[in-house]
């Protein structure tokens, strides 16, 4: 298998976000194929689409990057049984101008997180609905809500064995899942 650059997009702009250690955890446990990079989104204006003429260069930079990779692994919490905006605006940041999606065709996959027992139930297929329209295969199997988290993490080191065995059949998967659809 190639090695396959991945960038890890994650919702949640909380200083001690769950989301962030779960997806700090994945990047530790994921195979020598998997070369993964946050990509932060929380500097990232408003999408105004009166900016596609002009667009503000942070929007530029991001899209760029996001060019780059292979795939994409997203790590978000629930708002409003949905996505935070932050994630949402990142979506469209790099879906546009129409037509130019740096997201197109790239291979990905959703975990949600959550300190509660729905365990981002909602997020997690709200967002998978965007993917479709972005184009973007989601990985089906295994799906990744992870509910209950809060007690899971000593500062940052997961604690959870059952947990951390779980992530780890997911970020094999994954590693599959992009090596069977990335270009």
């Amino acid at each position: 298998m190639a090695t396959r650059k991945i960038a890890v997009i994650i919702g949640s702009m909380r200083k001690e976000s769950f989301n962030r250690k779960v997806a700090k955890t994945l990047m530790l446990l994921a195979p020598s194929t998997l070369e993964m990079e946050i990509v932060e989104i929380g500097h990232l204006p408003m999408y105004n689409q009166d900016d596609d003429d002009n667009p503000p260069a942070t929007y530029v930079e991001f899209r760029d990057k996001i060019k780059q990779f292979d795939g994409v692994l997203f790590c978000t919490p629930e708002y409003n049984r949905s996505v935070p905006g932050v994630l949402k605006n990142a979506i469209d940041v790099g879906s546009r101008p129409y037509g130019q999606s740096a997201w197109n065709g790239k291979p990905c996959a959703v975990v949600s997180v959550s300190p509660g027992a729905l365990a981002g139930f909602g997020a997690n297929h709200h967002l998978r609905q965007s993917l479709v329209f972005l184009n973007m295969p989601a990985m089906q199997q295994p799906e990744a809500y992870l509910g209950n988290i809060g007690g899971q993490f000593d500062g940052d080191q997961l604690n959870n064995d059952s947990t951390r065995a779980f992530l780890q059949k997911f970020v094999d998967a994954f590693a599959t899942w992009v090596e069977r659809h990335a270009d």
